[in-house]
C-alpha cells in the first residue's frame, strides 16, 4: 500500500509545478491535459493539465487542474511535510517554498531537537519542514 499526495490547482498547476520542481531538484511528468478528454470542460481549459506528477530524489506526488464546477478552498487541515538530514539544505527549501507565502512558524530550533517551520507556500499548499539537529 502506498498513500500520496494529490494537489488541486485552479488553473494554474503547471505553474505550481514548475515551481516545485525548482525547488526540489525534481522533474514534471506524466503530463496530461484536458486537450483530448472525454471530460465536460471549457475550451479555454482544455490545455490545462488533468493530471501530472512531480518526481525526484526522495518527492513524489500527483497534481492536476480541477474543473471549473470543482469548488476549490485552502484548507488547513492537511500539509506536506518534509524532514530533511541537513540544515542547509532545510534553509534552502524554506527560502524557495516560503517565498511569496505566508509563514507561520520560521524556521528555527525547536524544543524537540530540531529545526523546524510551517508555512503556506504562494499557490496555497501548506507545508512543514523539520531537520533533526
Amino acid at each position: 500500500m502506498k498513500v500520496q499526495a494529490y494537489l488541486a490547482f485552479g488553473g494554474n498547476c503547471q505553474e505550481a509545478l514548475n515551481f516545485y520542481a525548482d525547488c526540489f531538484d525534481a522533474e514534471v511528468k506524466n503530463r496530461q491535459t484536458y486537450a483530448d478528454k472525454k471530460i465536460d470542460v471549457p475550451s479555454a481549459f482544455r490545455d490545462r493539465l488533468q493530471h501530472a506528477e512531480l518526481q525526484g530524489k526522495g518527492v513524489h506526488f500527483m497534481a492536476y487542474d480541477a474543473a471549473p464546477d470543482t469548488p476549490l478552498t485552502n484548507g488547513t487541515k492537511q500539509h506536506l511535510s518534509i524532514d530533511v538530514d541537513n540544515k542547509d539544505k532545510a534553509r534552502e527549501l524554506y527560502d524557495k517554498l516560503s517565498s511569496g507565502g505566508q509563514i507561520h512558524h520560521d524556521l528555527r530550533e525547536r524544543e524537540w531537537n530540531a529545526l523546524f517551520a510551517r508555512f503556506t507556500d504562494r499557490y496555497g499548499t501548506n507545508w512543514m519542514i523539520n531537520c533533526d539537529l
